[in-house]
Formats: structure tokens, sequence, C-alpha cells
């Protein structure tokens, strides 16, 4: 008799192959970042140090390096612009911290909580002065449109982020529009710069383009998810901060359209703030579920991160392409 053969279950994406492909290129933008974050104001590096050695993911200035290694760039250009795209990163963090009044950041107590607002918002400040140093320093014009051109992009959709909080009727058409400005913009910006300096054709650079704006927005809804969807432990925030703050994500919106009136009047004194309990969160968190508002919110996160993965596809197969589309299947199916 012929033993069965079982097949060996899937093992979820990881971000690993994108760290071992990229691990040689962070030490050096590693360097860069420690180097260019000291300052003769003691403060200034205590608190930047603070976040930046805080444990993230180093997601966007690794898209630089792997979109190097990618087309076949060898030079070292990238190295300061991608440690450009973390201080930049790191400064919207500083500054949302401020805005959103977070407590924790990454399991941390927050910049804001420790060294207060004032600080913080100043240190965010220095940190893009540095990135703008760094990016002048390359030399390249194009180079420098492309980030600071993203820089700005990222501002507006703070603040239309900030425009739409307790707008209970805010469309999904809207929502996608801020994450595309505010996550997935910067994540573009990472990607494309590596086929600039590498003086690659229109075709690659906007094929590059293409992976970080989809995987960004990607990344984004799947964070959206996960604050009705983790413990603190695990995602590194307070679970709940989107709700409590008023925050009009897609969860929100998707169960709000399908709720009947009941449960809209709750979401509309939820998101006005005057349900802000645990108890209310627990309903909030219930309803999602009812509605498959969270499923239905991952697989929207899937379908553009497989349009991540086919923008790439123009480039020959490789280890550097395997990586970046494993990365894009990891911002799905994680769970911080």
């Amino acid at each position: 008799m012929t033993a069965e053969i079982v097949p060996m279950p899937r093992s979820r994406p990881t971000l690993d192959p994108m760290m071992a492909l990229t691990a040689q290129g962070m030490n050096a933008v590693n360097a860069v970042i420690l180097d260019r974050m000291q300052s003769e104001i003691p403060l200034i590096p205590s608190l930047a140090g603070h976040l930046i050695a805080g444990g993230g993911k180093r997601l966007r200035p690794m898209l630089t390096l792997a979109g190097a290694e990618l087309v076949g760039y060898n030079g070292t250009r990238h190295h300061k612009l991608a440690a450009a795209v973390e201080f930049i990163h790191t400064a919207t963090l500083l500054h949302d911290d401020v805005v959103d009044g977070s407590e924790l950041r990454r399991g941390k107590a927050a910049a804001n909580i420790i060294f207060g607002n004032p600080a913080t918002v100043l240190v965010g400040d220095f940190l893009f002065s540095r990135a703008f140093e760094l990016m002048t320093e390359d030399g390249s014009l194009r180079v420098l449109k492309i980030l600071s051109s993203a820089s700005a992009i990222i501002a507006e959709g703070e603040v239309s982020q900030l425009t739409a909080q307790r707008q209970i009727e805010t469309s999904e058409e809207r929502y996608l529009n801020i994450i595309q400005a505010k996550t997935a913009a910067l994540f573009a910006a990472a990607s494309r710069i590596a086929a600039v300096v590498a003086e690659c054709d229109e075709r690659q650079e906007q094929a590059l383009d293409e992976y970080g704006r989809n995987l960004g927005v990607a990344f984004q809804l799947v964070d959206d998810a996960i604050d009705y969807d983790s413990e603190a432990s695990e995602m590194g925030k307070a679970r709940g901060d989107d709700f409590r703050e008023g925050k009009m994500t897609l969860p929100v919106i998707l169960a709000y359209a399908r709720g009947d009136e009941p449960e809209r009047a709750f979401w509309r004194d939820a998101i006005a703030g005057r349900k802000a309990g645990d108890g209310d969160l627990s309903r909030a968190t219930a309803l999602i579920n009812k509605h498959g508002a969270l499923a239905a919110t991952r697989e929207r996160a899937r379908h553009f991160a497989e349009r991540a993965i086919d923008a790439i596809s123009i480039f020959p197969d490789s280890g550097a392409r395997q990586a970046m589309a494993e990365a894009a299947q990891f911002a799905v199916s994680r769970g911080y």
C-alpha cells in the first residue's frame, strides 16, 4: 500500500530574504544615520535615537537598497539616500505622535511622552533638515525633486487625514487618496531613486515607483486592519488607537456602509468621540468582524500587493526580485 503524500504547509512570507539581500548595504546606511543624527545639543541624538533604535523594520531604506540590487547598481550613492529616506520617515513619525497624542510607538513609550511635544516636533524638523542635506550632497536634482515632492505629499496626506478625522461620511475613495499620500508616496520615492542613481530608463523607473506605491498602500491597509485585530504587545501601539482618535480607516468605512441603522448610529457616536470606552471598542470590533470588514480590508491589501509584484515582473528573475515579491506578500500576511 502506497503511503499518502501529505504536502508540507506553506510557510508564511517573511522579510528575511529582503533583510538578507540588503544586510551589507544597511550596515552602511545605519552608519550614515548614526553619524548624521549627532548634534552638539545632547537632547537631539537622545530623542532621535529613542525612535531610530526602537526596533522598526526599516522597510523604506531597504526598498532603496533592494531596488539598487534589482537593477544591478554597484555604486554607493544610494546609501546616503536610503538614510535620507529613513530620516524623512522618522521625522513624520515624531510629528504624527504629537498630532495624535500617541502613548506608544513600537511597543515603547512614544518620544512625545518622554521628551514632551515641543522637543519632539523640533527634533523632527532637525531630521527633515538632515535628510535634505543628504539629498543635496548627492548632487542629483532629479533625486532631490523626487524626495522633496514625496515629503510635500506626505504632509498633504497628513493634513487631509486630520480634516477627515471624526467625519463619518468619509468615502473609501478619499481614504485611499489619504494613504496614497501619507504612506505610499515615500515607499514609491524610496524605490524609484534606486533606478535614478543607476541611470535606468523611464520604464524601469516607473516600474520601481509602481512597486513601492502599491506596496505602501497594501502596508497601510494592513496597518489599519491590525488596529482592530491585534494586541498592543504584538503591534507596538495601543490597540484601538485609531478608534479612539476617530480615524475613518477602511474597516470602519466598510462596517458603517454595511451596517443597519442602529449600527450606523453607534458608529456616528463613536467616530464623533461620544463612545470611546473599552466596551465601545469591543462593540466596534464585533461589528467590523460581523460584516467581514477586516477580511475585506486584507483582500484589498492583497490586490495592491499583487500589483506591486506585477510591476517588477519587467525585470529578469533574480534573488532580488524574489525577495521584493516576498516583501509584498509579507506586507499582507503580517500581524505587526
